[in-house]
C-alpha cells in the first residue's frame, strides 16, 4: 500500500489589499472604490458545500480557488479587504483519506469522459491525498463546510475525528480543535462582514435520496440531534437555529454587517431535470412480454376499483402497461398509493415525477445479472431513492418556503444584506442568463454552464454569477461600489 505523507504545512489564500483603492486607465477618470458603510477588513464566509466552492461532487483545490467567496474577497480588496485564508485540499482529486486508506463516500472529482463513445461523468483516475487526520492550522476566513446543516454550525465536536461518522471531514481538517464549533471559530477571527449561506441541506438530502428520510415538519420532531442525514428539518427548528446564528453574529463588536442567501428551489437544478420519466425504448414483442407480467397486477387494480377501494383515478394511475416505442415510462414504488392488501404499490412514473440523476445509469441494468428479464425500472419497480413524487415534492416545497420566509424576516430584523437566490436560480433554470457576449448559461446538464457534472453544485462560472448577485446586494445595502468579476473569465466546466 502506497503511504501517504502528513501535511506538514497548510495552503492558503493570501489576496492583499488597502484601504480604498484606485484603479486607473491612461485617459479614463480613475475608480475609486469604496466599502461604504460597510468594513471588509476581516471577512468571513459562513455556510456549506457552496460556499466552500464543492463542484463535480467533490472538494477540490481549483474549486475552492474559484469558489464564490475567493470571488467576493477579491472584489472586498478593492475596498479595505484584508487577506482570505482558505483550508485548502491537497490536489485536485478530490478524494479523502483516514489513516491513508481511502474514506468511503468521499471519492475523486468528475470528468467528461469521451473514451466510451458518448461524454460520460467519470471519476477522476488517481489516489486523493488530502488525509483528514492531519489538520491544517486554522481559523480559515472560508468557513464553508461540505454536507453541513443549519444546526452543524453550533455542533461541539463536528471537528473530532474520533466522533466520525457524526462529525464531518472537513471540518476536521480546519477545526482550531476537536471540540470547537463552526460558529466559534468563525468569532475568534472577529469578523468585520460575514456572508451566510446555509440551510440547503436541511432540505437537500431528503430530495436527492428520493424522498427517503423523514420530514420533520410533519413528525413534529423538534430535536435535531435524533435527526438523519435524508430528514428535513422542522421549521420552528430551523427557525431557532437560524435566529441563534444571526443573533451570535451581529452581537460580536467586530461586525460591521453581513449578507444572507435564502434556499434555492432544489428541484429546479439537473439534478432533477436530466432523467426523464419515459427513457425506456422497447419493440413489441418485449412490451407484449412485459404487459404479460403485469397481467395479474392490473388485474388486481381492476378488482379493487370494483369493490370501491380505490378511485377510478388511482386505478388508472396504477396500472401498468408498455408499449412498442422509445418512450415508455418507468415503473417504480410508491409508498403514498393506497394500501390494496396482496398488492404492492406499483405505478409507471408520469411528468410530474422527477428522477434522480444518477437513475439514468442504474434503470435498464439488471437486478439479477443472470436472469435477463430482471431489468431495473421495467420487471424491477425503481425502489423510493430513484424518484422524488410529487407528495415528496411538496414536503420539499413546503420547507423551503417555511425557511425563506424566516431567512427574509430575520434579515430585516437583523439590518442585514438579502440575496434572493431562490428567485435567481429559478431564471437559471427557466430561461437562462445572457452574459455580456451574448451568450446564455442554462441550467441545461453538462452543457448549460450553471452547474457542475453533479448536478447540483455550481460550476465556476456558475459560482461567478452568484458572486455578482451577492456584489449587487452588497452594494445597495451598504452604499458600496463593487464592480463583481466577469463571468466569461471563469470555466462553464473543468476539464480533466
Amino acid at each position: 500500500m502506497k503511504k501517504i505523507f502528513a501535511l506538514i504545512a497548510f495552503s492558503f489564500l493570501f489576496i492583499s489589499c488597502s484601504d480604498d483603492d484606485i484603479i486607473e486607465e491612461p485617459g479614463i477618470a480613475p475608480i475609486v472604490y469604496t466599502s461604504g458603510t460597510a468594513d471588509f477588513t476581516t471577512y468571513v464566509s459562513v455556510g456549506n458545500s457552496l460556499t466552500a466552492g464543492y463542484s463535480d461532487n467533490a472538494l477540490f483545490r481549483e474549486g475552492q480557488e474559484n469558489s464564490m467567496p475567493v470571488m467576493l474577497a477579491s472584489n472586498f480588496s478593492l475596498a479595505g479587504g484584508g487577506d482570505f485564508k482558505v483550508p485548502f485540499m491537497a490536489d485536485n482529486l478530490g478524494g479523502l483519506t483516514l489513516g491513508g486508506s481511502p474514506l468511503a463516500g468521499f471519492g475523486n472529482r468528475l470528468f467528461l469522459s469521451f473514451t466510451t463513445g458518448s461524454p460520460t461523468p467519470t471519476p477522476v483516475s488517481g489516489a486523493g491525498t488530502t488525509e483528514v487526520s492531519a489538520p491544517l492550522t486554522g481559523p480559515f476566513n472560508n468557513m464553508g463546510v461540505p454536507g453541513a446543516k443549519s444546526y452543524h454550525l453550533g455542533f461541539a465536536g463536528y471537528g473530532n475525528v474520533q466522533l466520525l461518522p457524526n462529525a464531518n471531514p472537513y471540518f476536521i481538517r480546519m477545526a482550531t480543535s476537536p471540540t470547537t464549533t463552526i460558529l466559534a471559530d468563525v468569532l475568534s477571527q472577529n469578523p468585520t462582514f460575514f456572508t451566510l449561506w446555509i440551510g440547503n441541506n436541511d432540505v437537500l438530502g431528503y430530495a436527492t435520496s428520493g424522498g427517503a428520510g423523514v420530514d420533520h415538519n410533519i413528525t413534529g420532531n423538534l430535536n435535531p440531534a435524533t435527526y438523519g442525514s435524508s430528514d428535513i428539518t422542522n421549521t420552528n427548528t430551523f427557525a431557532s437555529v437560524y435566529n441563534s446564528i444571526l443573533q451570535t453574529m451581529t452581537a460580536s463588536p467586530s461586525v460591521s454587517g453581513g449578507v444572507v442567501a435564502n434556499i434555492p428551489d432544489v428541484t429546479t437544478i439537473p439534478y432533477f431535470k436530466t432523467v426523464p420519466h419515459n427513457p425506456v425504448p422497447l419493440d413489441a414483442a418485449t412490451a407484449a412480454l412485459v404487459n404479460g407480467a403485469y397481467a395479474q397486477y392490473n388485474g388486481g387494480i381492476q378488482q379493487y376499483l370494483a369493490g370501491s377501494a380505490i378511485t377510478p383515478e388511482e386505478a388508472a394511475l396504477r396500472t401498468i402497461s408498455f408499449s412498442a416505442s422509445a418512450t415508455n415510462a418507468v415503473v417504480i414504488i410508491d409508498e403514498d398509493l393506497t394500501p390494496l392488501p396482496g398488492l404492492p404499490n406499483y405505478r409507471q412514473a408520469t411528468a410530474n415525477d422527477l428522477l434522480v440523476l444518477p437513475s439514468r445509469s442504474f434503470i435498464g441494468t439488471l437486478a439479477n445479472p443472470n436472469n435477463p428479464t430482471s431489468i431495473n425500472g421495467v420487471a424491477v419497480p425503481l425502489a423510493d431513492q430513484w424518484v422524488l413524487t410529487p407528495q415528496e415534492q411538496e414536503s420539499v416545497a413546503t420547507a423551503i418556503t417555511g425557511y425563506n420566509q424566516i431567512i427574509a424576516t430575520l434579515a430585516a430584523q437583523y439590518n442585514l444584506a438579502l440575496v434572493d437566490a431562490n428567485s435567481y436560480l429559478t431564471t437559471v433554470a427557466a430561461s437562462g442568463i445572457t452574459l455580456q457576449d451574448g451568450s446564455r448559461v442554462t441550467a441545461t446538464y453538462a452543457t448549460g454552464g450553471a452547474f457542475s457534472l453533479d448536478g447540483v453544485h455550481p460550476s465556476p462560472r456558475g459560482y461567478s454569477l452568484l458572486s455578482n448577485l451577492f456584489i449587487e446586494q452588497i452594494n445597495a445595502k451598504y452604499g458600496s461600489n463593487l464592480p463583481g468579476v466577469n463571468p466569461l473569465d471563469f470555466k462553464g466546466l473543468y476539464i480533466n
